[in-house]
């Protein structure tokens, strides 16, 4: 993709988050046949965390119990996301899994996974890589992807 893609090439999907203006982006933009989804959280339709960790004293979350719920909301704003542009978890190429706890995601993922993409084996590149923050403390994962139109 070019740099210079002029504006009015780019189609813009947003989900109504409080930070959507905050931090000031697009929760995915379709240029051509290609959605680029950002990394998307576990929450609901008003932008409250869903099964948010608890943290400690430091601010780091106590433990990973709840990374199957988050990542459960996490595959349904990626949905609600592709829909807008009328595309489905069935057109996603890649998604790319950012995790605080890598051995906590991947004991949850293909169960998770299998779930939202209704198959045995999903037809998707994934990537799972474990990082020491994201956006929000409560937060144990963030999925972004890239999916194409037609490819479903």
């Amino acid at each position: 993709m070019s740099a210079n893609v002029e504006a009015s090439s780019k189609k813009l999907a947003h989900l109504g988050a409080p930070w959507e203006d905050a931090y000031g982006y697009a929760q995915a933009v379709l240029v051509g046949d290609t959605i680029h989804v950002s990394g998307q959280l576990s929450h609901d339709e008003a932008g409250a965390l869903i099964a948010p960790a608890e943290l400690d004293e430091a601010g780091k979350p106590r433990d990973f119990s709840t990374m199957e719920r988050q990542m459960q909301a996490t595959y349904a704003n990626a949905a609600r996301v592709l829909a807008q542009f009328g595309a489905s978890l069935d057109n996603v190429v890649e998604e790319t899994l950012y995790v605080l706890d890598v051995d906590a995601a991947f004991a949850v993922a293909g169960q998770v996974r299998r779930q939202a993409y209704g198959a045995e084996r999903p037809r998707c590149a994934s990537n799972l890589i474990g990082v020491s923050r994201l956006a929000f403390p409560q937060q144990l994962i963030e999925i972004s992807f890239k999916a194409v139109l037609g490819a479903g």
